[in-house]
């Protein structure tokens, strides 16, 4: 009886100690990471130091899920309201959740990155997908401040009626 209770114990300290370890929620520091764009070239989050961060990470076959947000955004940057020397959005491609080959991906990343003047990076592993408890088959709209804190993250489609507020969000964090 006492093993049984002791191994009851047990499995429910480790579930209990992985959801409070898992997903990353507003209010968290964001963990680093590191990946590569279509040239080999590494960036981390240090790439942007002191910028408010819009990370946009996509399973590439569900690659334009969330444009209408990533529109705004840019539509709000190129209005001014977004300035490129406080703010810097970019994306990272899901690489392990999609069926295509990774030249495939890498050419719909470019493509991307030309229409958003921006980067897009590469997750081939998941890893940023398991560290931060992200989606898979779809898309993720994570925005940090300048400290990588966490403000805002939307797993899956942003809804329409969420846009407006994420891109003011955006553009009042660059003023902290």
């Amino acid at each position: 009886m006492k093993k049984m209770f002791f191994m009851v114990l047990l499995v429910l300290l480790w579930t209990a100690s992985g959801a409070i370890a898992g997903d990353l929620k507003v209010g968290d520091k964001a963990s680093d990471w590191s990946f590569p764009d279509g040239d080999g070239n590494l960036y981390t989050m240090q790439s942007w130091a002191g910028k408010v961060l819009l990370v946009n990470y996509n399973d590439p076959d569900e690659k334009d899920i969330n444009e209408h947000f990533t529109d705004a955004m840019k539509k709000a940057k190129d209005d001014g309201l977004l300035k490129e020397a406080t703010y810097r959005g970019m994306g990272i491609a899901d690489c392990k959740a999609s069926w295509k080959p990774d030249v495939l991906i890498k050419t719909f990343g470019a493509a991307k990155a030309e229409k958003y003047n921006t980067v897009i990076l590469f997750d081939y592993d998941a890893s940023l997908r398991s560290a931060w408890g992200l989606k898979e088959d779809s898309g993720n709209a994570i925005l940090l401040d300048k400290n990588r804190v966490c403000r805002a993250i939307v797993r899956g489609r942003v809804p329409d009626d969420q846009v407006g507020a994420l891109v003011q969000m955006a553009i009042d964090l660059q003023n902290e």
